[in-house]
């Protein structure tokens, strides 16, 4: 009896192949927006890159399995990776090449209101949003796995056309880490993803601000004089 033993291809030989399979779909004229590999190692570089990747591996139901796709993203074989609201279409280089359907469930409304009170006069504009910049503390408020902006393994449905029959098999994987990559380039997308406005946040945290500069304006400062009192005080008669 005779056993064929599985070789698993080199690096070189899967970024050869993934290249091969990238011009075959623009000779189709299938428009591609492929994942670049990532030098380095780290996945993602940005705020809002890492926290996506970092949500990811915290949680056990991942923790065991998403790391098989890490390389996959790192050596460029998601090939095009697409976001639209809710929605994550991707194609992946593998033993074939497998096409990915990721859905991600809207960010409940309560749950975003609750965010934008808690941002409330902290966050001045969408640039200063999408650059990270902001107080540490809402770093924990977006992070947070119960309250905060990033999805839960029940709010990500996924499927992938390869025969393995794990719900996160080493192609899903590498689609996620891939949209940590590209929320790098455009972080703006993961609010897409949610389904939410990110204009609403600055809102209310402008509005807040000027509510209280409002009300401060208002306010009679215990610095200022009455006119009785400046009169007295210059020996003035007032009439």
């Amino acid at each position: 009896m005779f056993y064929q033993f599985y070789s698993k291809p080199s690096v070189a030989s899967q970024k050869e192949t993934a290249e091969k399979r990238k011009k075959a779909l623009i000779k189709k004229k299938i428009e591609i927006n492929p994942v670049e590999a990532i030098t380095g190692n780290k996945t993602a570089k940005t705020w809002w890159g890492v926290a996506w990747n970092t949500n990811l591996e915290t949680y056990a139901d991942y923790q065991n399995r998403i790391d098989r796709g890490k390389s996959y993203c790192k050596n460029g074989l998601v090939i095009d990776l697409n976001i639209t609201e809710g929605l994550i279409q991707a194609k992946v280089s593998g033993s074939d090449l497998y096409d990915i359907l990721i859905k991600i469930d809207s960010l409940p409304e309560s749950k975003w209101k609750k965010i934008c009170s808690k941002c409330a006069q902290r966050v001045d504009s969408i640039a200063a949003l999408v650059d990270g910049k902001f107080p540490k503390e809402l770093s924990e408020v977006f992070m947070n796995q119960k309250e905060g902006l990033f999805p839960s393994p029940r709010e990500i449905h996924m499927r992938c056309s390869c025969p393995d029959m794990a719900g996160l098999c080493k192609h899903l994987a590498a689609v996620l880490y891939g949209v940590g990559a590209r929320l790098d380039s455009d972080p703006l997308l993961f609010f897409k993803l949610r389904s939410i406005n990110p204009s609403e946040l600055i809102k209310k945290s402008v509005d807040e601000k000027m509510k209280n500069l409002l009300a401060n304006a208002n306010k009679k400062s215990k610095r200022v004089i009455a006119d009785k009192d400046i009169a007295r005080l210059f020996d003035i008669e007032t009439i």
